[in-house]
C-alpha cells in the first residue's frame, strides 16, 4: 500500500511552558486535543476571520508538532509570534525532518497519527527518519482530489477565503465549544446564520486542466473560480447554485462531484 514523502510541507516545533495555552488563543481547533499518536487539523485566521494558512499538529511530552506548507512556514511562525508577548514559547523549523502520508490500508508507523479529516484519507506521520516511500507526492495529491479534500493554498486564498466554504466544519478542522480564538466571531457568525453561498468542492474535468484562478461559467455567467487539479480531478469554488450543472471552464467542462461527507443547505436555503 503507498507510502509517499509530502516534499512540499514542512515540520515546525513549539516549545516552552505556555505553548499550550499560547496556541489554544489563536487558532481554530482545540490544541489539548492533540496527543501522540493523534493530530488536529486546524487554521490560523485573521482578525476578521479569513484564512491565512492551515497545518496538522501533535503533542509529544515537551513540544507540539506542526506539519506546514513549506511555502508558508516562515510566515506562519511570524504571525503566531507576534502575538507572543509575555508567554514563554518558541517556534523554529525542524530541518530534515519530513512529512510522510500512507493510505489505502497502509499499517501506521510509530508515532503517525490518523488523517483527522477522513478515515479514508490515511495517516501522516511527521519524522527525523522516513521510511522509503513507495509512491510520489503527485500520487497522494490524486488520492486526497479524489476525496475533495482542501490543499492549503492550492485551494485557499489568503484573507479571503472562508473556513466552512472549505469544508473546515465537516473535516473536523474547527472547534464549537473550546472558546475564543482569532477571527472565532466570524467564523461562528457564518456557521450558526447560515451564510455559506460557496462552497470548495471536487470536480470531474473533461478537457484540458484549466489553470488556477481559471473563471467557471454557467449559460455564460461567472458562477466560480477553479482552483487546484491533475488528471481529469480537481476542486473548484462554486456557488451553491451551480452544483447541480456541467459548467465551463476555459476549454473544458467541469462536473461537480459532491462527496458523502459534505452537508449543504436545503436548495431553498441555497
Amino acid at each position: 500500500m503507498p507510502i509517499a514523502t509530502l516534499t512540499d510541507r514542512a515540520v515546525l516545533e513549539v516549545t516552552g511552558e505556555d505553548r499550550l495555552a499560547f496556541l489554544q488563543g489563536l487558532v481554530s481547533n482545540d490544541v489539548l486535543a492533540a496527543a501522540p499518536g493523534r493530530a488536529v487539523w486546524s487554521a490560523l485566521l485573521t482578525p476578521q476571520g479569513k484564512w491565512l494558512a492551515d497545518f496538522f499538529l501533535t503533542a509529544e511530552a515537551d513540544r507540539l508538532l506542526l506539519d506546514a506548507e513549506a511555502s508558508q512556514a516562515e510566515m506562519l511562525m511570524a504571525k503566531l509570534l507576534r502575538f507572543r508577548l509575555r508567554s514563554k514559547v518558541a517556534m523554529a523549523v525542524l530541518p530534515g525532518w519530513a512529512v510522510q502520508a500512507g493510505w489505502g490500508g497502509t499499517a501506521l508507523p510509530h508515532g503517525a497519527a490518523p488523517d483527522p479529516r477522513l478515515d479514508e484519507a490515511g495517516w501522516r506521520w511527521m519524522t527525523a527518519a522516513p521510511v522509503a516511500p513507495d509512491a510520489i507526492p503527485d500520487e497522494y495529491d490524486a488520492h486526497r482530489l479524489r476525496l475533495g479534500l482542501p490543499d492549503g493554498s492550492r485551494d485557499m486564498q489568503a484573507e479571503q477565503s472562508v473556513l466552512l466554504e472549505a469544508g473546515f466544519d465537516e473535516l473536523h478542522g474547527v472547534s464549537w465549544s473550546k472558546g475564543c480564538y482569532m477571527g472565532q466571531e466570524l467564523t461562528a457568525r457564518t456557521k450558526y446564520r447560515g451564510l455559506v453561498k460557496r462552497r470548495l468542492v471536487p470536480v470531474t474535468v473533461e478537457g484540458p486542466l484549466p489553470p488556477r484562478g481559471t473563471p467557471i461559467s454557467l449559460e455564460g455567467a461567472e458562477v466560480g473560480e477553479m482552483r487546484s487539479g491533475r488528471e481529469g480531478l480537481g476542486m473548484a469554488l462554486l456557488r451553491l447554485s451551480a452544483l447541480g450543472a456541467v459548467l465551463e471552464c476555459g476549454g473544458a467542462r467541469l462536473l461537480p462531484r459532491i462527496p458523502g461527507w459534505m452537508r449543504l443547505p436545503e436548495p431553498s436555503d441555497a
